[in-house]
């Protein structure tokens, strides 16, 4: 079942993203002059923190969110995941 509760967050009104009607950041991640122009847009929006926060949260695998692809969110998880474990 798709968990709806991030759906709705008022986060996703402020977002630079906001209708993103060629699909610019969900290019194929080896487009990566594509890639470089939807992170372009990512640096100056107003919520790039909350929208990579949600995206590692709901383990979102494609496209790019808060500035970041898919690839670099799992290194992101991965090493604070080692950070934990390191403090605990």
């Amino acid at each position: 079942m798709f968990d709806t509760t991030y759906m709705h967050e008022p986060w996703r009104e402020d977002a630079l993203c906001q209708g993103d009607t060629e699909g610019l950041f969900f290019s194929d991640s080896a487009d990566i002059g594509r890639v470089a122009a939807a992170k372009a847009i990512c640096s100056s929006c107003p919520v790039i923190d909350e929208c990579l926060a949600y995206a590692i949260d709901t383990g979102q695998p494609d496209g790019i969110w808060g500035g970041h692809t898919a690839k670099e969110r799992r290194k992101l998880r991965s090493d604070w995941l080692k950070e934990v474990r390191r403090a605990s």
